[in-house]
Formats: structure tokens, C-alpha cells, sequence
């Protein structure tokens, strides 16, 4: 989970959330995966909520409000969004536009599936490098899909 941070900074240590929060932090598994990360704990004195703010490598930063979240649901929230992070930087390292948009008609397309009920790689293959070359904006409701789809046809291809 650290991988996907810079920084962590659970403001009031008096909510059950915050302290499951700064002990998964600390966790040796977890500090191994970024020691660079900075785990800092401030206690707060006056009656605002509790809050945790974490930064993203990328340097946005995020509040969450400590006091009706889980720790796991903050710990699940900052997992999505490395995927997201880690996604990005494979297309920009790539050489690949980012975000990635692919076009509505295509997300309707059906893919063949041989017997044993897998997509067809090939057909993956070639419908990859269409795609490739015939991006354009898709509405705001299909970009989240439409990156689920992307995402899985990239672990198609790395099977094959």
C-alpha cells in the first residue's frame, strides 16, 4: 500500500480508524514497501472530526475523514487508486497517450472464445492495435469501463 505513497498524516489518534491506519503503515511489510514514505502522527486538541491525509507519489494529496471510514475501506481506497497510478505510468512509460480513451462502439464489441471459455488471443492481438489507432473521447461514464477493459486485455496479452 506505501508503494503508492509519499507521505501519510492521521491527524487525531483518538478514533479506532486512525490507530488500524498508522499500525498497517507501520507494519514491517508495509514500511518495506516504501521506506521513503513519511508516517507522521499529529493529536489534535481541538473538536474538529478526525481526518487522515495521505499524498500520492504523483503529489495529490487526499483527506479522509476518519471518523465514518473504516481503515480497511482507506486502505482499499489508496489500493484502487495506485492501480490507477501504476496503470498510468506503464502507458507513459510506453510511449502511450494518457488517459486512455477508448471508443463506445468498440466496449460493444463481442469476443470470440474458444472451448475452454478464454477470450481468443489473438483476436485480443488484433483488436489491441486497432484500437491503438483509432482513439477518440468516449463519454465520462464509459472511460472507468473502458480502462477495466483496457487493463484486462493488457493481462491477456502478457499470458500469451
Amino acid at each position: 500500500m506505501l508503494k503508492f505513497l509519499s507521505k501519510v498524516n492521521a491527524l487525531d489518534s483518538r478514533t479506532a480508524a486512525c490507530m488500524e491506519f498508522i499500525a498497517q503503515c507501520n507494519a514491517g511489510k508495509a514500511r518495506d514497501s516504501n521506506p521513503a514514505c513519511q508516517v507522521l502522527l499529529k493529536r489534535r486538541t481541538d473538536d474538529n472530526p478526525p481526518q487522515i491525509t495521505v499524498t500520492y507519489v504523483n503529489g495529490v494529496e487526499e483527506v479522509i475523514d476518519a471518523a465514518c471510514t473504516p481503515a480497511q475501506d482507506i486502505r482499499a481506497r489508496i489500493l484502487e487508486r495506485g492501480r490507477y497510478l501504476e496503470t498510468e505510468q506503464m502507458f507513459r512509460e510506453a510511449g502511450e497517450p494518457w488517459p486512455v480513451m477508448i471508443p463506445s462502439e468498440e466496449l460493444q464489441q463481442e469476443f470470440a472464445a474458444k472451448e475452454s471459455g478464454r477470450e481468443d488471443p489473438e483476436l485480443v492481438i488484433e483488436t489491441w492495435h486497432r484500437r491503438k489507432y483509432s482513439i477518440y473521447h468516449v463519454s465520462a461514464a464509459e472511460s472507468k469501463f473502458s480502462l477495466f477493459c483496457l487493463c484486462l486485455e493488457l493481462l491477456i496479452l502478457q499470458m500469451v
